[in-house]
């Protein structure tokens, strides 16, 4: 018997602005997908085992599809599910053909693809990224601290980038998540990024926590700074942010140490792909700072561009 019957889905009925229109956008993709690879309905149908009649519910943006009833049809087609639910636009040929180039590297090959397509862009603020220096990592792991005292010792400006977000949204970062949430935190962040990076000053910049996890933002950070990931156990992450007077990690959560360290693993090989790395645990800020100066190019943030 094929998946997929239509039945009335008591979610809909408590559903957010902009529900309806993502699920026409689906069902378009969906119904253009398969008109390009030639198959039916009924093709399409005996491939995935959904039901035809689901299929041309959900083409016409009247069925809220499962996540496995989506996956079913995505691998019947040939694609992924998230090209079924992107948000984006349709993308070009070039952009596509780009994409399927991309993916049939070996892993080991891609970090070499990168630089060469970067290098053959000529990217103007990336002949700049010497004079920026990004300090990245967990939150406690001496960002603030050290990124105050390593400018001073450079002379140069410090940038805190959660309050560029601030300056960013015309409001406190805890407004900016209740008023526009991840999503929203993220487009300001890059944002505010983009805009320090214009403005080619000589700096400093202590970055969020997260910011590894939004690909197009670290993609910028890493092209246009020396970043630096300031590494520190796990137990030195959430010592260092209780003495700060911070209780919001053990607030209501006795799981709150694996959570650090479970946030900490999904982001080590993202962490990892900054210039340097200086593990701050158990060394003074005034020792980290000795080995932040020990990098090399790191004193080249004084020279103006």
């Amino acid at each position: 018997m094929l998946a997929g019957v239509a039945r009335l889905d008591p979610q809909r009925a408590h559903s957010e602005p902009g529900d309806d229109a993502f699920l026409r956008a689906v069902g378009e993709r969906l119904r253009l997908i398969r008109a390009r690879r030639g198959v039916t309905r009924r093709d399409l149908s005996r491939q995935s085992h959904v039901s035809e009649r689901y299929i041309a519910q959900l083409e016409a943006g009247s069925g809220n599809i499962s996540i496995l009833l989506l996956r079913r049809l995505a691998y019947a087609l040939g694609i992924g599910a998230e090209e079924l639910v992107s948000e984006r636009g349709e993308q070009s040929v070039e952009r596509l053909l780009l994409q399927q180039a991309v993916a049939e590297l070996p892993e080991a090959a891609l970090a070499s693809a990168r630089s060469l397509l970067l290098r053959s862009l000529d990217r103007q603020e990336a002949g700049s990224r010497r004079h920026r220096i990004a300090l990245i990592g967990l939150r406690g792991a001496g960002k603030s601290t050290l990124g105050r005292m390593l400018a001073g010792r450079l002379g140069v400006r410090f940038v805190e980038l959660d309050r560029e977000v601030e300056r960013e949204g015309q409001m406190e970062l805890s407004d900016v998540f209740a008023v526009h949430g991840q999503e929203g935190f993220r487009r300001l962040e890059y944002a505010a990024l983009q805009r320090l990076v214009r403005e080619a000053a000589p700096c400093v910049i202590a970055t969020g926590g997260g910011i590894v996890a939004e690909a197009a933002t670290y993609a910028l950070l890493l092209d246009t700074c020396v970043t630096v990931w300031l590494r520190a156990a796990p137990e030195e992450h959430m010592r260092r942010v209780i003495e700060q007077g911070d209780m919001r990690p053990m607030r209501d959560n006795k799981r709150a140490m694996e959570d650090l360290r479970a946030i900490l693993a999904s982001r080590e090989a993202l962490y990892a792909k900054a210039d340097f790395v200086v593990d701050t645990s158990g060394r003074t800020p005034e020792a980290s700072l000795g080995d932040l100066l020990a990098l090399e190019g790191i004193a080249a943030a004084r020279v103006a561009p």
